[in-house]
């Protein structure tokens, strides 16, 4: 697939994908989501690449939902606003399953403005690296809506559950220091740097084993919402597939190499 309105490179190992609408603040249209979901599809599949960093173009991460969207949805028959309002949630969710659900480490790396659904897509992603000019927005309310993204469950496991009401609430903008006190945010970086660093930190996280590293970030993104009976059963499965692994096999042969060398 051509892109155009993304953009998605590759380098030892690590996957950059770029919102590319600057001018528009890289908010969401339709099309934009489409060629989303592809490049996500693809870093996904490819097990060449072993983690995943996402920014924007330009000032802005993700200025949220195009406007342009929301106006042919209140352009629309009214007895078919509902149904493409179904229609288009369900395209939003399966874009941001995948984001999260994706079996790599993901890392957003904010360097700008990220409201409404672009602060969702970061919550989204596994870290959040953010520069001095990012800032976050739960703005959804301000346009009389709710927060469409994943915000209404990512948002408390990071800030707790009154602080994310108050958040959502107000739509208020937070910068990227109370950002990292009140834990949206794991690291601040320069803007010089935020790219070069996010990728360096993807590096770092997916060094080891992909095969661990996927099948623990899919029980770990479960763990609250399960037992501990469930997350022991869980383990057990993937302990047992992890036992069956190239990496695993390779890492035990060097280890046992290393320790008959030192007899």
């Amino acid at each position: 697939m051509d892109y155009t309105l993304i953009e998605l490179t590759v380098s030892e190992g690590v996957a950059t994908l770029t919102l590319n609408r600057p001018d528009k603040r890289n908010a969401m249209s339709d099309d934009m989501r489409s060629e989303f979901i592809h490049a996500l599809e693809s870093v996904t599949a490819d097990k060449a690449i072993r983690a995943l960093v996402l920014t924007g173009a330009g000032k802005g991460f993700c200025a949220g939902g195009d406007i342009s969207g929301m106006q042919k949805r209140m352009n629309a028959p009214a007895g078919e606003v509902g149904f493409n309002g179904w229609h288009r949630q369900q395209r939003v969710h399966h874009t941001q399953a995948l984001l999260h659900t994706c079996p790599k480490p993901v890392i957003a790396a904010v360097n700008g403005a990220a409201s409404g659904l672009g602060a969702d897509t970061a919550l989204a992603c596994d870290f959040i690296i953010a520069s001095e000019w990012a800032s976050f927005a739960w703005s959804y309310v301000l346009r009389g809506i709710i927060p469409d993204g994943g915000g209404m469950y990512f948002l408390p496991r990071r800030v707790g559950l009154a602080r994310a009401k108050e958040l959502i609430f107000t739509g208020r903008r937070v910068l990227v220091d109370e950002a990292l006190a009140l834990g949206i945010v794991d690291r601040k970086t320069g803007a010089d740097t935020l790219l070069a660093d996010a990728q360096a930190w993807a590096a770092e996280l997916s060094q080891a084993s992909g095969t661990a590293i996927a099948l623990t970030k899919t029980i770990l993104n479960q763990s609250f919402e399960l037992s501990s009976h469930d997350v022991f059963a869980q383990g057990s499965q993937a302990q047992g597939i992890c036992y069956t692994s190239s990496e695993h096999r390779a890492s035990v042969e060097a280890f046992l190499a290393k320790t008959a060398g030192k007899e």
